[in-house]
């Protein structure tokens, strides 16, 4: 089964696409790590992305299709996978419906995790890391003992700039311009299924793993 993962920042995407996968036995590619990975190894990918990476641009969708499809065809993907973080837009999706064929597989379903934006904005913009150790902290959800240290190891608590009311607000306006055209996209070819991104963890992998053994509707 290959599976796209689809949320806002703070829907909970990558938490719950690390869950389903391991109760699924599917693999979890977060497009972030395969940059990661790829910088840390060297590849002739790597270094490609990296050009682009330290003058402050996007890398060219051409090169983050190779990077992902290189990953597709390790071992470990036999079972199928989980894509979070990609793709991000429909030239990516295009892209990915072009070459997957070629290798004799194809996109099964498509999970866009649905949060409401006041619950998005609460979620990120109470968000606080520790600086030495980073672990991560919810004023609202999981607040530490001690307010500003962290319970682990005493480190002074910070919020990241990316994470206040305002940044937060303009991240999300353009996760939703970006993806809105993405969500229409998927709908179309009938793979689309929504799922509440609110409720507990469990709750929501009970009901995207339910999601992923229903037919998908054809629209």
């Amino acid at each position: 089964m290959y599976v796209v993962f689809l949320g806002a920042p703070g829907a909970g995407k990558g938490t719950q696409a690390g869950v389903v996968a391991e109760k699924l036995k599917l693999a979890h590619v977060a497009t972030g790590d395969l940059f990661r990975a790829a910088l840390k190894q060297g590849t002739p990918l790597g270094l490609e992305a990296k050009k682009f990476m330290e003058k402050g641009t996007l890398v060219p969708d051409e090169i983050t299709i190779k990077m992902v499809m290189e990953r597709l065809a390790a071992p470990d993907i036999k079972n199928g996978v989980i894509l979070d973080g990609f793709p991000r837009n429909t030239e990516q999706a295009k892209a990915l419906d072009a070459a997957l064929p070629k290798t004799g597989k194809k996109i099964d379903k498509v999970v866009y995790i649905k949060v409401s934006e006041p619950e998005l904005i609460k979620r990120l913009a109470g968000r606080w890391i520790c600086r030495d150790c980073q672990t991560p902290y919810h004023e609202i959800d999981n607040p530490s003992k001690v307010k500003g240290k962290c319970d682990k190891c005493g480190g002074q608590l910070y919020q990241r700039a990316d994470d206040t009311v305002e940044t937060v607000k303009n991240r999300l306006k353009v996760f939703f311009a970006e993806t809105a055209p993405l969500i229409e996209y998927y709908t179309k070819t009938g793979k689309l299924v929504e799922v509440n991104g609110e409720g507990t963890v469990d709750s929501i992998t009970k009901s995207i793993i339910k999601a992923l053994g229903d037919k998908p509707t054809q629209k």
